[in-house]
């Protein structure tokens, strides 16, 4: 299950020693780009207080907007499984895509032909600059794993996903699996 190096499409699981860092404490990261100029995701377990209707005044359903990651807060991202509807997408992996024609996107969420189902908004994005994640990788900060999900993936994270993938991963993971989220207020 861990493959030992990041691919777009691969997922980034924290290491438990990642407790106080604010932005990836028990996060499970899609990884959106990895080349050798950096590499690109978005935080899949960290939803926000308020729901795209609350930043797209245009956009009526309200759909659960998530920290994508530490990088460009102010912006809003998607991830989607429906290319055939959403023109000028980029293909992650497994049936994953990113972004696209988003006046597009706002009609068809309102037609309510896509659905919280097909796609995932994130405010924000995780960055690494060239070799910044192999050195992270290198220190033990991330797990590398394999998305089993493929695009079902967008439906299936939720708050409790760290805590499944500690489970999958087994060994001592399963230790930290029931640590509390901050070891220090125990």
């Amino acid at each position: 299950m861990v493959d030992l190096k990041p691919k777009k499409g691969k997922l980034l699981i924290a290491e438990p020693t990642l407790t106080g860092d604010v932005s990836f404490n028990r996060s499970v990261v899609l990884l959106a780009e990895h080349n050798e100029e950096g590499s690109v995701g978005f935080i899949l377990n960290k939803p926000l207080e308020y729901n795209i209707s609350d930043l797209v005044t245009e956009i009526e359903i309200p759909l659960q907007v998530y920290n994508g990651g530490p990088v460009e807060q102010d912006n809003l991202y998607f991830i989607h499984k429906v290319p055939e509807l959403i023109a000028n997408s980029v293909e992650i992996s497994d049936g994953i895509y990113w972004g696209g024609d988003f006046d597009k996107t706002i009609n068809l969420i309102n037609k309510q032909i896509i659905s919280e189902q097909d796609i995932r908004f994130f405010l924000g994005y995780s960055g690494w600059s060239s070799l910044q994640l192999d050195q992270e990788l290198s220190s033990k900060s991330w797990v590398v794993v394999k998305n089993d999900y493929e695009s079902d993936l967008i439906h299936k994270s939720s708050e409790a996903f760290w805590k499944e993938k500690m489970i999958e991963l087994g060994g001592n993971y399963l230790l930290w699996s029931n640590s509390p989220e901050n070891p220090s207020l125990n």
